[in-house]
């Protein structure tokens, strides 16, 4: 008898092993909310990476369109990966992208953005993750497509940016 328990002991441990990791390499990395009723409080003072002015967020968010956020930091491979996307919408679209450099040295930073080139119209610095967490960001990267009018999140996209989302952006800004 206590061999059968071991045996369903051990069966069951597997399983459950198989359906975490299972989840874990989901390749699904979009949350779709309904548009948001709640605004977003971006009225928080940062520091601009190239001039060091304190500026607040919601300077910004320009008035008319939409603008995106995204948080990044150059240690982050998969913002490195999603990086050709975002210099492609605002290439395309002239879009209004303001970055979040979370957690990062500003020079590492700097230096990502040389290497990579830079698709943010202004970079604000994030170094204790603060400001991020505030908006509602659990890690990096994390994009997130603003209403400028209403300040409300359109849509949030949780992880790097690929095929997918980017054609979902495209559809969402034209």
């Amino acid at each position: 008898m206590s061999k059968n328990i071991k045996l369903t002991s051990i069966v069951l441990i597997v399983l459950f092993s198989f359906f975490v990791l299972l989840k874990g390499l989901d390749k699904s990395n979009t949350y779709s909310p309904e548009l948001s009723t709640t605004k977003i409080d971006f009225n928080f003072k940062a520091k601009d990476l190239f001039s060091d002015e304190e500026i607040f967020l919601d300077d910004l968010i320009k008035n008319d369109g939409m603008s995106l956020i995204n948080i990044w930091a150059s240690w982050c491979l998969p913002c490195r990966d999603e990086h050709a996307y975002l210099l492609n919408l605002k290439s395309l679209y002239k879009l209004n992208i303001v970055g979040i450099n979370y957690k990062d040295s500003e020079i590492n930073a700097k230096k990502f953005l040389k290497e990579l080139g830079n698709p943010y119209t202004n970079i604000i610095t994030d170094p204790k993750g603060i400001n991020s967490i505030e908006l509602g960001a659990f890690g990096v990267p994390e994009t997130f497509l603003i209403d400028n009018n209403s300040k409300l999140i359109i849509k949030k996209f949780i992880g790097p940016l690929d095929d997918s989302t980017f054609n979902q952006l495209t559809k969402l800004i034209k």
